[in-house]
């Protein structure tokens, strides 16, 4: 990334859990960050913090994220935060699935990833910037009744590699596929922390210096970096 007096960020979907994390943790290290959220409320929760600056966008319309990067107004991009999307993986049986059902992952996830990281590009390329998308384990093993989840999530796994090939050597895109990242919408037992073998259920923090590292780390592209306290690494049979 380019040296100036200060560097610049996007990050969809922080106005919640992993995201608000990331956004904060950047300016609370003297970023500026523009930040991308359906949700118009959090958002107005979210403006109030030094460096931030909130922007109501739904990722899966196209003419919202060109209207969002418009409004942020940044010349350089520094680092772009691919994050938005609703976070539920559960679809139901495939079979009474709608592809209203099915669009509401691809589009967030997938058709946003690819429209924000296009409309961002003259901003990146001219801080010869870097790309983190967040996907998921779930992109790499399933559940039942996740389809929409994971063919999302997959998708942003093979997007990144594409644009991480595509998009180089001006820009570095990677991504992080999280396990079971406590965001505090439940209340968690001993036992879900005991499962992981590194003996808890991961934090946002654990995301965030995920995202530090890959911002920074100059010769790591097109890569899918697994948080997940080795839970795909562990054998289970029941």
């Amino acid at each position: 990334m380019v040296e100036r007096a200060f560097r610049s960020a996007v990050v969809t979907g922080g106005a919640h859990g992993i995201g608000r994390a990331i956004a904060r943790d950047l300016a609370a290290s003297g970023w500026h960050v523009a930040v991308f959220d359906v949700d118009t409320a959090a958002l107005e929760r979210l403006e109030g913090a030094r460096g931030i600056h909130a922007i109501a966008c739904d990722l899966s319309r196209e003419r919202d994220i060109e209207a969002a990067v418009a409004e942020a107004g940044l010349s350089h991009i520094d680092l772009l935060v691919n994050n938005g999307g609703p976070a539920n993986p559960a679809s139901g049986p495939l079979e009474t699935m709608s592809l209203k059902d099915w669009n509401s992952w691809i589009g967030p996830h997938l058709t946003g990833t690819f429209l924000t990281t296009r409309e961002c590009l003259p901003a990146l390329r001219a801080a010869k910037g870097a790309v983190v998308n967040i996907a998921s384990t779930r992109a790499l093993q399933s559940e039942p009744d996740t389809y929409g989840y994971a063919a999302a999530k997959g998708g942003v796994v093979a997007l990144t590699h594409a644009m991480a090939v595509g998009l180089g050597p001006d820009l570095r895109v990677n991504a992080i596929a999280p396990g079971w990242i406590n965001t505090g919408e439940t209340e968690l037992s001993q036992a879900d922390h005991a499962q992981h073998p590194a003996g808890r259920v991961g934090e946002p923090e654990d995301i965030v210096q995920a995202v530090r590292y890959l911002a920074s780390a100059r010769f790591v592209t097109g890569q899918v970096l697994v948080v997940d306290g080795g839970m795909t690494r562990k054998m289970i049979y029941d």
